[in-house]
């Protein structure tokens, strides 16, 4: 995975407006926002350096390519420079409406392969580790690659955000606009559905 776009790569024509979004009084970058709504051109360099590596690793979990992680990367600080100069406080915060804005592109993008999209998991190896213990992280990490490919996507993109992005649930159920019971009964059934794959490929192996 390559995170290292930068706002000086993302200059295009502006992209057609998506949901306005919201800042929380408690939004740390609200202070940052001000100063992009007030015409600052380096403020928003400042957003794209929090934030980009995070949102290019959730596109990239989700579609499994570098190339179209950058592109939604791109897409989705594209769509936020534009919506900024119209943000009000009081909602979500700055990174919780950038992750809905890049899954729903990954939505789409999904939606235009009408296949599913196999999703990276948590890296397991350690380079340290001797040959045979490198082998058997890697057999591993396939196997979870292949069980978390196979849940529904509700559910993958539940364990991505709270397992593998380190989200609260309710930060989680924010961007993927559900409850937090929802999110909480997404997770349980995706934890399920991941034990019981995997469960059975250790039985047919």
């Amino acid at each position: 995975m390559n995170a290292s776009l930068s706002w000086s790569q993302m200059q295009a024509p502006a992209m057609s407006a998506s949901p306005e979004p919201a800042a929380s009084a408690a939004d740390p970058d609200a202070d940052v926002l001000a100063r992009v709504a007030a015409g600052d051109a380096h403020a928003f360099s400042i957003l794209v350096d929090r934030h980009l590596a995070r949102v290019h690793r959730l596109a990239w979990r989700s579609l499994g390519s570098d190339a179209e992680a950058e592109d939604v990367a791109q897409e989705t600080f594209l769509r936020a420079f534009t919506q900024i100069p119209r943000w009000r406080a009081g909602g979500a915060r700055f990174s919780t409406w950038l992750h809905r804005v890049a899954l729903n592109l990954c939505h789409d993008r999904l939606r235009r392969r009408r296949e599913e999209i196999a999703v990276d998991a948590l890296d397991l190896v350690d380079d340290s580790a001797a040959p045979d213990r490198l082998l058997e992280h890697g057999q591993r990490r396939q196997r979870v690659e292949d069980a978390l490919a196979q849940l529904p996507q509700r559910q993958r993109e539940a364990l991505l955000l709270c397992h593998f992005e380190g989200h609260s649930n309710a930060v989680a159920a924010s961007v993927l606009e559900v409850s937090v019971d929802a999110l909480e009964s997404l997770l349980a059934r995706a934890r399920r559905g991941l034990r019981q794959r995997l469960e059975e490929e250790r039985s047919s192996a």
